[in-house]
Order: C-alpha cells, then sequence, then structure tokens
C-alpha cells in the first residue's frame, strides 16, 4: 500500500514538473533582462533622457504582462512565444533608436 501511495505521489510530482515546463518562457525571460540592463544603462551613461527611460520602461512592462497572460492558462504556445519575440524585437529596435538620437541627458 505504501509502495502505491509512493508511486502516486511520484507520478504526480512528474506530472506538475512537465506541465511547468511547458510553461516556462526562459528565452523570453533573458530577453527581457538584457533590453532592462540597455536601459539602465542608457540611462547611466546619459544616452537616454529620464522621459525616454520611463516610456521604454513602460513598454517593457507592458512585455512582461502578455508574457503573464500567455502563462496564465500553464501552456505558452507558439503563437503566444511569437507574439512576444514581435513585442521584444520592436522595443530593442525602440531602445537603440532612442539611446542613439540627438537627445541626451544634460
Amino acid at each position: 500500500m505504501n509502495t502505491m501511495k509512493s508511486a502516486m505521489l511520484a507520478l504526480a510530482l512528474l506530472w506538475t514538473a512537465s506541465a511547468c515546463a511547458s510553461n516556462e518562457t526562459p528565452r523570453a525571460d533573458t530577453r527581457q533582462e538584457r533590453q532592462e540592463a540597455r536601459i539602465e544603462q542608457g540611462v547611466a551613461s546619459g544616452e537616454l533622457t529620464r522621459r525616454e527611460a520611463n516610456r521604454l520602461e513602460a513598454r517593457q512592462e507592458h512585455i512582461d504582462n502578455v508574457e503573464e497572460r500567455a502563462k496564465a492558462d500553464g501552456v505558452v504556445t507558439r503563437r503566444e512565444r511569437a507574439r512576444l519575440e514581435v513585442k521584444q524585437d520592436r522595443n530593442s529596435r525602440a531602445i537603440a533608436r532612442q539611446k542613439h538620437d540627438r537627445q541626451d541627458r544634460d
């Protein structure tokens, strides 16, 4: 009987672990961290004004919210991953544009 309970518990844990694995987005998470670091570096170097940084950070927050909604049902689909990547691509370009425009913190 104890063996049966142990087997059921192990099976339940395995099932939970596999369900969580499909819910993770390590690539998107890593990319978000890098983009946030780029924004912080731009503020520190004076390449970004505070207003530009606030706008870029708001876009980052929007992407975080989209990611959380995608994870809410337990599975992040290919379409949801593609949508996240498109949003991150756009924000990456916006960061680059803002860092290299003629506005800077004086």
